[in-house]
C-alpha cells in the first residue's frame, strides 16, 4: 500500500505507548494512518467544542471518542498531547458547577489517561491539588445532599477517590505542607472530624517523590502521625486510614524510611486485627470485630518492610505465620477465615510484584529501591519457608483451596525448589488414592498454577521437568464419566501442561546431539511416551462419550437437549483435544487423526449429546491440519449423504434416517477450518447444501443451515490458523528446549486466514444460489402469489438468518442519508469508520439491504394477517438485530471470550518477569480479540433513515400482542438506542404518543409495551431520565398523565408493579441535571494550545472570531432556556396534580418526581412551594413524608446569607501559640471553655463574647483563619412581611395560621409504625429551618401545643416534642439575647415536664433530641440547658428508671461538647462519686457509661497537654481507698451476714461500689482511646479474687462482670514500659492462697501474650519471666492449675514465644522421671506433683505442633508412653495426649510415619490401638 508523502509527516513521532497487538493484525499497515487521522479529528473537535463553550453534546461526544481511541490504539500520541489532554480534562472535571454526571464521565477518562504513571514524570506534569480537593469536599461532604437539593450518581465517591489516587502523583512539592495546614486543625480525637482529616490525608498526601524532596513531603508528618497511631488503642474508626497511609508510604519509599523501631508494634497490631479467637473462654468485645485493617494494604506494608540488613521483619513474619498456622487447617473455620485466606493469597503476589520492580521492572522516573534494601535470594527463601506450611494446610480447606493455589503459584515463581517438591508429593499421593476426590481436585488445581514454573528450563529447579510425563500419565484416570468435577479439573490440568510442552518424540536426539545435559537426555528418552499418552487419552475420551449418549442418560420423557453439565464437559473435552492435537508432532498427529476418524465413521451417533461431542472432537482434529483431515472426512460424509439423498421421496419426509443426520452434523463441524482448504471441495459442498437446506425434516435442514453458516464463516472471516506454542512448527532439532517457552510479541509469526478472491467468489455464489431464491420466495408469500405454510416460512427464514450470520462480515453495513436536525451543535458529530480488513465490493449485490427490505415487508404482512405466528417473529427480530449490528462477531461471545482470556492469562502469566511473557497461543488469541474489538466499536454511530425505519418496526413489535415477542423486541430496541447517537430524541415522542390520554385506540398490551420501553433493559440507556431538559420535561409529565389514559387499569397488578419499577429506577438513577454551564478561562486557554499543537496537527482550522462570539452567545441563551425548561417541568407536574381525575397512585408519583426537582442553584417556583406547604397536612401519609423532606430543602434554599468575620485567637486569649505542634487544653484555647462564672446572662455580655460553634477547632492547632459569625452586626431579627420573597410569604402565611398548625401537629403526633418509630431527622430539619429563617414569629402559635404534648406521656407525642425542641434550639443559633432568653424561660419548664414523663419508649428520643441540639454549638450559648440537666440527675424520685434516663440525656448533651465543658465534667464527677454505691443495676450501668465519657478526654497522646478535665489516676486512687475493706479479705462473697455491725456496713458499701466500678471498666474497654494501664493494674488483685473459673450462668452479676473485665483487660494493647508492671502483678497473684486466682492468672496470660505477641518478644528479659511463671504454676499443688499451665505452655510453644530448646526438654524429662516411693498407701504428694508436672510438660510439647512431626517429637512420644501405667492423674494425661495426637495426625499419617524409626512405629501402633486406648 503506498502512502502519500504528506501523510507520513503528520504521523506521531514517538508515541507514548501503543497497543503492540495492533501491529500484528494483517491490515496493520493501514492503522497508522487511521490512528493519526482519528487523533487529529479528536484534537480539532474537542478543542473546538471547548472554545465554542459547547459542553453538551460537543465535549461529551468527543471525550467519549477519546476514550474509544485509548481502547483501540492505546496511548498513541506524543507526550505533549498527553499532557494537554490531561490538563484539559483536569480543568473540565474541576469546573465549579458542572453537572455530576458529566464530571463523572470526565473523571473516568482522566483516570484512563493517568493510568500508566511511568509515562509522565513529575517534571512533565504538575496538577494543583486544591481544585480537586474542593470538588471532593463539595461532593463527598455535600452540605445539601441530605436535604435532596442535589443528587449525585451512586458511584461518584468511588470514582473521585480513584481519580485522586491517580492525580496525587503530580501534586507539586509544596502541597504536603499546604495539606497539613488545612487538616491539622481537624485532628481532634473525640470528634468525627478526625475521621475526615485522616481519610483526607490517606487520599491526598503524595508519597512518591524523589529523595531530595522527602524533607518537603513525608518528613513533615511521619513522626507526628506515627506517634498518634502508636499511642491510640481500641482501633477507632480512623485507624484503618492511618494504616493504609503508612502502608503506601512504606511501599513507595522502600529504604528511605526507618521502620525498625516500630516493627514489633506493627506486627502486634496486625495480629490483633485478624480477630482470632484465643484462650479457653475468651469474650471479644464487639468493638474489635467491626474495624479491621484492609488486608490489601497490610500486605503492601509487610512486603515493604521485608529485606534490608538483618531482615528484622522476616523474623516477625515467620513468628506471625507460626502462631496462626493452625488456623489454616481445614478442620478449623470461623468468621475470621476469609481474612486469613486473603492474607495468604495476597502476600506472595505482593512480594512477587516487589521483586519484579527491583529486578526486572523497566527503568522509569520513579525512584528505585537502593541496593542494600533489595530482597536477596536468601530473603526470598526465608519468606517462602515462613508461608509454605500455612499454604500446604490451606490447600485442602473447603473454601480456600483456590486462594492457596494462587499463593503457591506465586511462591513457586520466587523459589521453586522449596515449593514444588512438597506439592508434587501430595499430588502423586492424591493421584494414587481413589477414595478422596477432593484432595485430587485441590492438588491438581495447585499444579495447574505451578505448571509454567515446573516446565521452564531456566530456574533453580531444573529437575521439575522430569515430572511432566508421570503427571500426565497419572492424571488420565481422572477422565471419569462418573465424577463431573474431577473430569473438568483433569481436562484443565492436561490442557495446561500440553499447551506448554510440544508433544514430540525426540528419543533419537541424544544420538545426534553431543551437548545435552543429563536431565535433557532423560527428557528425550521419556518423550517417547508422548504417543502413548495421546492415544490413551483419546481412548478415555471415547469411553466418556460412549457413556453419555442420549439413550443412556435420559428417560423417554425428557427433552433431547443438552444439560448444562454436559455442555461443560463437551467444552472441556473439545478444548483439551484441540490443545493436545495442536501440540502434537506430525507423526503423532497422523496416528491420532486416523483413530478419531475411525471412531467417528464406524459408529452412528445421535445428534444431540454424544454426536455433538464427537463432532467437536473431529473439528478440533481438523483445525490442526485442515488439508490432511478434510481429505479423510469430506469425501466420506459426502458420499454417504449423496447416497441417501438421491432418493426423491426423501425431500418431503418429516423424520429422516439417523445416518444422514449424523453425517450432516459431522460435516457441519469439520468445515469450521481454514477456508482455503474448502475450495477443493467446492462442488460437493454446493451440491449437498442445495439439496439439504430444502429437506422437509426439521433436524436435517437445521443441520444443513449450520453447515451453510460454518462454510460461509470459514470462507469470509479473518482469523489465525494455528496456535502452536512455538512458531514455525515442531520440526526444529530439539523441541525439549522449547518447553514452557514464552511467545515473543516481536516475532509472533501469526498465520492469518485472509479471504482471497476465489473464496469471496464462492461466498457470493452460495448466496446467489441459496439466499436469493429464499428472498424471492418470501416476497411471493407477502404479495400472495405463492403463499407458504408456517413451517415453510420458518425454513426460509432459517436459511436467510444463517446466510446473514455466515457472510455478515462481507456485507457492507446499512447506509444511507442520516436523520437530520436531531441535535443542534456547532461541532461535527460524525462517526468513526474503522477498517476491519474487508474491502467491500460495490459491484456485487448488497444482500444486507435486500434482506432488510424483504424482512420489513414480511414483518408488516405477519403483523396484519397472522400475528400469532410468534416463532417467525422471533427469527425476524434476531435478523433485524443482526442486520444492524452483526459484522462477524456478537458482543456476548466477545465478552465471554475476553473474560476467559483474562482468566487463562491470570493462571498462566509470569508476574515475576512481566513484559508480556505469555504463551504464544494466548498472545495470538489476544491479537484476534483486538481484531474483533474493532468490529464491535459502534458507540456514537450516526442515526440514519434505515435505522429509523428499523427502530420504528421494533417499536411496533415492542408494543404488540404477545409478551415474549414484546420483550425480545424491547431488548434489541434498547441496544439500538445505546448505539445510535441521539436516536432517543426521535423515539421518545413516538413512545409517549402511545401513553397519552388522547390516544384512544390503544390496547393494554401497547400501553404496557410502551412503559417497558421506557424502563429499558437494566444496563442500557434509561429513557425515563435521559439528562436532557427537552426530554425529561416531556417524559415525566407524560408518565403522570398516562394515569388518565383509557387503556390504564390499576386492577392489573403487573401495570402497578411496572410503574413502581419505573419510579424506583428514576429515583436510583436520577442525578441533578445542569442548568447553568460555563466554561472556565483556563479551559479555553488549554484548548487554544491544543489547536496549535503538531504531530498530528488538528484536521480543521481553529474557530473564527465570529464563531467564538456565537459560542458565547449560545452559552448564555442555553443557560436561560434551561432555567425556563426547568420551571416549565415543575409547572407541568403541578398541572397534572390539579387534575381531579388522577388516580392516587399517579398523584404520589407526581409528588415524588416533583421532590426530585429541588435544586441548590435555582429556587423552586412559588406554586410548588405552595403545593408542598399544603402537602404537610395532606390526607395521605406518603405525600406528607415527601412534603416534610421537601420543605426542609426549600427552607435551606430560602436561607439568608449571614456575614462572617475572621478573628485571631491569640488576640482573644492574649497568648501566642508556641511553635510546633502543641495540642490539648492550653492557655491559648482556655476562652473556648464553658465557664460558670462568666456566662452571657445579659445583652452586653451576650454580644461581647466571641462564639466558636465548631467543637474541634482549637484543640490541636488553630486554622489559618478562624471565621465566626459576626456578633457586632445587629441583624434585623425579623424579616418584615414586605421584604419577603413570594415563597417566603406563602410559608409565613400558612405557619401563622392556627388551624394549619393544629392540623400539622395533629399529624406529626400520630403513630406511624408501632414500636418502630424514632426521632426523625427530616422533621428536625424542617423546624430548624423554620426558626432559623423566621426567628421566633411562630412561637406564640406553637407554644400551647408544645405544652400540651409535653405533658402527654404517649410515645408519639413525646417524639413530636423532641423533634420540635431540637429544631428550636438549633434554629435559634443566631437569635439575639432577648429572644433566646425568652425562649429558654419557656423551654426549661417544658423540658422538665417532659423529662418527668419519660418512659422506656421515649428516653432514647430525648437523648437524641438533646444530643442533636448540642451538636456543633458553642456550650456557652446553651448554658440554660446544661444547668437544667445538671441540677440533680440522681434525685431518686420516679425510681431507678428515671434516674438512668436523666443521666442518659445528660450524657447525650455533654458527649457532643467533648473537651469544652471540663468544668461541668468536674461538677458531675463530684456529684456522682458519693452516689457510686447504687443499688439498681440499670443506674449502675448508666453511671459506668457516663464515667467513660467523663474520662474520655484524659488521653495520653503525643504533644498533648494534661487535660483540665477530670483525671482517671486521681479517681482510681480515691476508689481504691473506699475498696480497702475488700482488698484486705482473702475471699469475697456477695452475701451479707445477719449481724449488722459497723464494719459489715462498710463492706456492703464497698461491694456495691465495686459493682459500679466493674460496669465502668467494661464500658470503657472498647471506647476510650488510651487505656490507663497503671491504674487498672491496681484493681487487678481484686478482680482475680472474684472472677470464677468456669463459665456458669447462675453466678451473680458481680462475678460475671469481673470475669468479663479480666477478659477485656487481657486483650488490651500493652506498651513495653507497662509489661514489667503487669508481670509483677501476675507474679504476685500466682502465690496467692486462692487457686481460682492462680488459675485465672494463666487464662489472663494466654490472651495477653497472643494479643501482644511481638511487643513482648521485643523484650527478651520479660519473656524469661513469663516462662518462669508458667513453669512455676506447672508445679502447682492444685490439679486444675497444673492442667491449665500445661495448656498455656503448649500455646506459648506453638506461637514460638520461646523455643523448645534442649534445656527445656531436659528440665521436663528430669521432672517426669521423679522417683515415686513404692509405698502404695499414701503417695508422697510433692513427688507425684513433680512427676505429673513433667508429664504435663511433655504432653504440652506434643500438642504444640498439631499438624506436623518435628525432629524431637518421636523421642518425646516414646518417653510419654513409659508413663501409661503411672498412678492417676498421670495415666489420664498420657491417654488424653495420645488420643489427641492420633486425631490431629491421622489425616496425613502416610507422610508423618516416615519421621519414626521402625521400632518407634511398632511401639506407637501398639499404643494407639492397644486395649488401653479404648479403656
Amino acid at each position: 500500500m503506498t502512502v502519500d508523502g504528506d501523510m507520513t509527516s503528520s504521523s506521531v513521532v514517538s508515541p507514548q505507548k501503543e497497543i503492540v497487538y495492533n501491529g500484528l493484525l494483517p491490515y496493520s499497515d493501514r492503522l497508522d494512518r487511521e490512528a493519526s487521522e482519528l487523533l487529529s479529528d479528536i484534537k480539532s473537535n474537542l478543542s473546538r467544542a471547548v472554545l465554542l463553550r459547547e459542553l453538551w453534546p460537543g465535549v461529551t461526544f468527543w471525550s467519549r471518542k477519546l476514550f474509544s481511541f485509548l481502547k483501540l490504539y492505546g496511548r498513541r500520541f506524543s507526550k505533549e498531547d498527553h499532557v494537554l489532554f490531561i490538563k484539559l480534562l483536569y480543568e473540565l472535571v474541576t469546573m465549579p458547577n458542572l453537572e455530576p454526571n458529566m464530571m463523572q464521565s470526565y473523571a473516568r477518562l482522566l483516570i484512563q489517561l493517568l493510568k500508566k504513571k511511568e509515562l509522565l514524570s513529575r517534571e512533565d506534569l504538575q496538577l494543583p491539588w486544591r481544585p480537586l480537593y474542593d470538588l471532593y469536599e463539595r461532593v463527598v461532604y455535600s452540605k445539601t445532599e441530605h436535604l435532596g437539593l442535589v443528587w449525585f450518581p451512586n458511584s461518584v465517591d468511588h470514582i473521585l477517590k480513584a481519580l485522586i489516587k491517580s492525580c496525587r502523583l503530580y501534586f507539586p512539592a509544596s502541597s504536603t505542607q499546604e495539606m497539613l495546614d488545612e487538616w491539622r486543625p481537624l485532628l481532634c480525637v473525640f470528634d468525627v472530624m478526625m475521621q475526615k482529616a485522616i481519610s483526607n490525608m490517606e487520599l491526598f498526601l503524595p508519597t512518591i517523590m524523589p529523595p531530595e524532596e522527602h524533607s518537603q513531603s513525608f518528613h513533615l508528618w511521619f513522626e507526628e502521625l506515627m506517634n498518634i497511631w502508636m499511642s491510640v488503642q481500641n482501633q477507632p474508626c480512623w485507624e484503618g486510614h492511618l494504616v493504609n497511609l503508612f502502608a503506601r508510604l512504606a511501599n513507595d519509599n522502600i529504604g528511605y524510611v526507618d521502620w525498625t523501631p516500630y516493627i514489633p508494634t506493627i506486627f502486634t497490631r496486625i495480629l490483633r486485627s485478624l480477630n482470632l479467637p484465643v484462650g479457653v473462654s475468651q469474650m471479644v468485645s464487639p468493638r474489635y470485630l467491626t474495624i479491621s485493617y484492609d488486608i490489601g494494604h497490610l500486605v503492601l506494608w509487610i512486603t515493604a518492610l521485608l529485606g534490608g540488613p538483618g531482615n528484622p521483619a522476616q523474623r516477625e513474619l515467620t513468628c506471625l505465620f507460626n502462631s496462626i498456622a493452625s488456623f489454616y487447617h481445614p478442620s478449623n473455620h470461623g468468621r475470621w477465615q476469609s481474612r486469613l485466606m486473603r492474607l495468604l493469597q495476597r502476600l506472595p503476589a505482593s512480594v512477587v510484584r516487589r521483586v519484579h520492580r527491583e529486578r526486572y521492572g523497566a527503568p522509569s522516573w520513579i525512584t528505585v529501591v537502593p541496593e542494600g534494601q533489595r530482597l536477596t535470594d536468601a530473603d526470598l527463601q526465608a519468606f517462602t519457608r515462613s508461608l509454605t506450611g500455612a499454604a500446604l494446610l490451606a490447600m485442602f480447606s473447603k473454601t480456600g483451596s483456590t486462594d492457596a493455589a494462587y499463593a503457591l503459584q506465586n511462591l513457586a515463581l520466587l523459589t521453586p525448589e522449596l515449593v514444588i517438591p512438597p506439592v508434587l508429593e501430595k499430588t502423586y499421593a492424591a493421584i494414587e488414592t481413589l477414595t478422596e476426590p477432593h484432595t485430587l481436585t485441590a492438588t491438581l488445581s495447585c499444579m495447574i498454577g505451578m505448571a509454567r514454573t515446573l516446565v521452564s528450563p531456566i530456574n533453580h529447579y531444573p529437575e521439575g521437568r522430569s515430572h511432566v510425563l508421570p503427571l500426565l500419565m497419572g492424571s488420565l484416570p481422572g477422565v471419569d464419566p462418573n465424577d463431573f468435577s474431577k473430569c473438568m479439573i483433569t481436562f484443565q490440568f492436561i490442557a495446561t501442561f500440553t499447551t506448554l510442552v510440544p508433544l514430540v518424540d525426540c528419543s533419537s536426539a541424544p544420538s545426534q546431539h553431543s551437548d545435552l545435559t543429563e536431565i535433557e537426555k532423560e527428557l528425550c528418552f521419556a518423550s517417547a511416551e508422548f504417543e502413548d499418552f495421546v492415544l490413551q487419552f483419546l481412548d478415555r475420551c471415547f469411553a466418556l462419550i460412549d457413556s453419555s449418549t442420549l439413550e443412556q442418560t435420559r428417560d423417554e420423557m425428557e427433552t433431547d437437549t443438552q444439560t448444562q453439565l454436559e455442555s461443560l464437559v463437551e467444552l472441556g473435552l473439545s478444548s483439551t483435544v484441540s490443545t493436545i492435537l495442536t501440540q502434537c508432532s506430525t507423526e503423532i498427529y497422523k496416528v491420532a487423526l486416523q483413530k478419531v476418524y475411525n471412531f467417528a465413521t464406524s459408529n452412528i451417533f445421535e445428534t444431540c449429546v454424544s454426536g455433538r461431542m464427537v463432532a467437536d472432537m473431529c473439528r478440533a482434529a481438523a483445525k490442526c491440519d485442515p488439508a490432511e483431515s478434510l481429505r479423510l472426512f469430506i469425501p466420506h460424509c459426502c458420499s454417504v449423504i449423496f447416497h441417501i439423498t438421491d432418493n426423491e421421496e426423501l425431500q418431503s419426509e418429516e423424520e429422516l434416517d439417523k445416518e444422514l443426520l449424523w453425517n450432516l452434523q459431522l460435516l457441519s463441524e469439520v468445515t469450521r477450518v481454514d477456508g482455503e482448504q474448502l475450495l477443493k471441495y467446492q462442488g460437493d459442498l454446493e451440491r449437498i447444501l442445495s439439496v439439504c437446506v430444502r429437506l422437509r425434516c426439521k433436524r436435517a435442514y437445521t443441520l444443513a443451515c449450520s453447515l451453510l453458516e460454518h462454510t460461509l464463516r470459514s470462507l469470509s472471516l479473518m482469523y489465525p490458523t494455528e496456535y502452536r506454542s512455538t512458531s514455525g512448527g515442531f520440526d526444529t532439532d530439539l523441541p525439549i528446549r522449547d518447553w514452557g517457552r514464552a511467545g515473543d510479541v516481536a516475532a509472533l509469526g501469526v498465520c492469518w486466514h485472509v479471504p482471497n478472491q476465489e473464496e469471496e467468489n464462492f461466498v457470493f455464489q452460495l448466496l446467489s444460489h441459496l439466499l436469493h431464491p429464499e428472498l424471492e420466495r418470501i416476497k411471493g408469500h407477502v404479495s400472495g402469489d405463492q403463499p407458504m405454510s408456517r413451517e415453510e416460512l420458518l425454513q426460509s427464514l432459517a436459511i436467510v438468518q444463517h446466510c446473514l450470520l455466515g457472510a455478515g462480515s462481507m456485507l457492507p453495513p446499512l447506509d444511507g442519508p442520516h436523520v437530520s436536525d436531531l441535535m443542534p451543535s456547532m461541532v461535527n458529530l460524525g462517526e468513526i469508520k474503522l477498517h476491519i480488513g474487508v474491502e467491500y465490493d460495490d459491484s456485487r449485490e448488497n444482500y444486507r439491504e435486500s434482506i432488510c427490505q424483504t424482512m420489513r415487508l414480511l414483518l408488516h404482512h405477519i403483523l396484519e394477517h397472522t400475528e400469532d405466528d410468534t416463532k417467525s417473529l422471533f427469527v425476524i427480530i434476531k435478523i433485524i438485530s443482526d442486520l444492524m449490528f452483526f459484522r462477524g462477531t456478537h458482543k456476548k461471545e466477545f465478552d465471554s471470550r475476553w473474560k476467559s482470556f483474562t482468566l487463562v492469562k491470570k493462571s498462566m502469566e509470569n508476574r515475576l518477569h512481566g513484559k508480556k511473557q505469555h504463551i504464544r497461543a494466548l498472545l495470538i488469541d489476544r491479537v484476534l480479540l483486538q481484531h474483533e474489538m474493532r468490529k464491535l466499536v459502534v458507540e456514537g454511530s450516526e442515526y440514519k433513515v434505515v435505522h429509523q425505519e428499523l427502530l420504528c418496526d421494533l417499536l411496533l413489535l415492542s408494543t404488540s400482542t404477545y409478551s415474549q415477542v414484546r420483550s425480545r423486541a424491547q431488548n434489541v430496541l434498547t441496544t439500538a438506542l445505546g448505539t445510535y447517537s441521539f436516536s432517543y430524541r426521535d423515539l421518545i415522542p413516538r413512545i409517549l404518543q402511545l401513553l397519552s390520554p388522547q390516544y384512544t385506540s390503544g390496547t393494554q398490551q401497547q400501553f404496557k409495551g410502551a412503559l417497558y420501553c421506557l424502563l429499558g433493559v437494566h444496563s442500557s440507556v434509561f429513557l425515563g431520565s435521559v439528562r436532557d431538559w427537552d426530554y425529561v420535561g416531556t417524559v415525566w409529565p407524560a408518565l403522570v398523565r398516562c394515569g388518565l389514559s383509557p387503556s390504564m387499569t390499576l386492577e392489573e397488578h403487573s401495570i402497578g408493579q411496572l410503574l413502581d419499577d419505573i419510579i424506583d429506577r428514576i429515583h436510583r438513577q436520577h442525578d441533578s441535571i445542569g442548568i447553568c454551564f460555563t466554561v472556565s478561562e483556563n479551559c479555553v486557554e488549554i484548548a487554544n494550545q491544543i489547536t496549535r499543537s503538531k504531530n498530528p496537527a488538528p484536521c480543521s482550522e481553529a474557530p473564527s472570531v465570529d464563531e467564538l462570539k456565537e459560542g458565547l452567545q449560545r452559552q448564555r441563551i442555553r443557560n436561560v432556556v434551561a432555567a425556563r425548561k426547568y420551571e416549565k417541568l415543575v409547572n407541568d407536574l403541578l398541572d397534572c396534580l390539579e387534575d381531579r381525575e388522577l388516580p392516587w397512585k399517579f398523584e404520589h408519583m407526581a409528588t415524588d418526581l416533583l421532590a426530585l426537582q429541588l435544586r441548590e442553584d435555582h429556587p423552586l417556583p412559588p406554586d410548588a412551594v405552595l403545593y408542598f406547604t399544603q402537602g404537610l397536612v395532606h390526607d395521605s401519609i406518603s405525600i406528607r413524608k415527601v412534603a416534610i423532606s421537601a420543605m426542609a430543602g426549600i427552607l435551606k434554599q430560602l436561607k439568608r446569607p449571614r456575614k462572617k468575620v475572621a478573628v485571631k485567637p491569640s488576640a482573644i486569649s492574649g497568648v501566642e501559640d508556641p511553635e510546633g505542634v502543641w495540642a490539648g487544653d492550653r492557655e491559648g484555647n482556655r476562652w473556648l471553655q464553658y465557664d460558670g462564672n462568666n456566662l452571657p446572662l445579659s445583652d452586653e455580655k451576650w454580644d461581647s463574647q466571641q462564639y466558636v460553634e465548631k467543637t474541634h477547632w482549637g484543640y490541636y492547632t488553630w486554622p489559618r483563619e478562624v471565621m465566626i459569625h459576626a456578633s457586632s452586626e445587629k441583624l434585623k431579627d425579623d424579616l418584615p412581611y414586605e421584604e419577603m420573597s413570594e415563597a417566603e410569604k406563602i410559608i409565613y402565611e400558612y405557619f401563622s395560621d392556627p388551624e394549619f398548625i393544629d392540623q400539622l401537629i395533629g399529624f406529626l403526633s400520630l403513630e406511624d409504625r408501632k414500636g418502630k418509630d424514632s426521632f426523625n431527622p427530616r422533621r428536625f430539619c424542617l423546624f430548624k429551618g423554620l426558626f432559623r429563617n423566621y426567628g421566633d414569629v411562630f412561637l406564640p402559635t406553637l407554644l400551647p401545643h408544645l405544652e400540651q404534648l409535653a405533658s402527654d406521656p404517649h410515645e408519639s407525642s413525646q417524639r413530636c416534642v423532641c423533634e420540635i425542641t431540637a429544631g428550636l434550639i438549633r434554629g435559634s443559633k443566631l437569635w439575639s439575647f432577648s429572644k433566646v432568653d425568652k425562649l429558654w424561660q419557656f423551654l426549661c419548664p417544658l423540658i422538665k415536664t417532659a423529662l418527668t414523663n419519660i418512659t422506656v419508649e421515649t428516653y432514647t428520643d430525648w437523648g437524641t433530641c438533646i444530643a442533636t441540639a448540642c451538636e456543633g454549638r458553642d456550650p456557652r450559648k446553651l448554658h440554660w440547658l446544661f444547668e437544667l440537666l445538671m441540677e440533680s440527675p440522681l434525685s431518686g424520685e420516679g425510681g431507678s428508671f428515671r434516674d438512668a434516663s436523666l443521666l442518659y440525656v445528660l450524657q447525650g448533651g455533654l458527649a457532643q461538647q467533648q473537651w469544652r465543658v471540663s468544668e461541668l465534667l468536674h461538677r458531675l464527677l463530684a456529684y456522682l462519686e458519693p452516689k457510686l454505691t447504687q443499688v439498681y443495676k440499670n443506674v449502675r450501668e448508666r453511671i459506668g457509661s457516663v464515667l467513660t465519657y467523663i474520662f474520655m478526654i484524659d488521653v495520653a497522646l503525643p504533644h498533648t497537654q494534661p487535660t483540665s478535665s477530670p483525671h482517671v489516676a486521681e479517681f482510681v486512687t480515691r476508689v481504691l481507698e473506699r475498696l480497702k475493706p475488700l482488698t484486705s479479705e482473702p475471699e469475697i462473697h456477695n452475701h451479707v451476714h445477719d449481724e449488722n455491725t459497723q464494719e459489715m456496713d462498710e463492706r456492703t458499701q464497698a461491694v456495691k461500689l465495686l459493682k459500679t466500678v466493674l460496669k465502668w471498666l467494661m464500658a470503657s474497654a472498647g471506647r476510650t482511646f488510651t487505656t490507663p494501664v497503671q491504674q487498672q493494674l491496681q484493681l487487678l488483685p481484686l478482680l482475680f479474687k472474684i472472677a470464677p473459673v468456669e463459665i456458669d450462668e447462675s453466678y451473680d452479676e458481680m462475678k460475671q462482670d469481673a470475669r468479663t473485665c479480666l477478659s477485656l483487660m487481657s486483650q488490651g494493647l500493652l506498651y513495653p514500659e507497662h509489661i514489667p508492671l503487669v508481670l509483677a502483678a501476675l507474679e504476685e497473684m500466682a502465690i496467692k492462697r486462692s487457686w481460682h486466682a492462680r488459675y485465672s492468672v494463666l487464662t489472663y496470660l494466654q490472651i495477653m501474650v497472643f494479643y501482644n505477641l511481638f511487643t513482648l518478644l521485643s523484650v527478651p528479659s520479660e519473656v524469661l519471666r513469663i516462662r518462669k511463671l508458667v513453669m512455676q504454676l506447672l508445679l502447682d499443688e492444685h490439679l486444675e492449675v497444673r492442667d491449665m499451665a500445661s495448656t498455656t505452655l503448649s500455646g506459648l510453644l506453638q506461637c514460638q514465644f520461646f523455643p523448645l530448646d534442649s534445656c527445656l526438654q531436659t528440665q521436663l524429662q528430669t521432672l517426669s522421671q521423679t522417683y515415686l516411693p513404692k509405698a502404695r498407701g499414701e503417695l508422697a504428694s510433692t513427688d507425684l506433683v513433680r512427676r505429673h508436672a513433667g508429664v504435663l510438660g511433655l504432653s504440652a510439647c506434643i500438642l504444640s505442633s498439631p499438624y506436623d512431626v518435628p525432629d524431637w517429637m518421636p523421642q518425646i512420644l516414646m518417653d510419654l508412653s513409659d508413663h501409661l501405667n503411672d498412678p492417676q492423674p498421670i495415666e489420664m494425661t498420657v491417654k488424653r495426649t495420645l488420643s489427641e495426637f492420633r486425631r490431629t495426625h491421622h489425616d496425613n499419617w502416610q507422610e508423618h510415619r516416615q519421621r519414626f524409626t521402625d521400632d518407634q512405629l511398632l511401639v506407637l501402633t501398639d499404643l494407639l490401638v492397644s486395649p488401653c486406648y479404648y479403656a
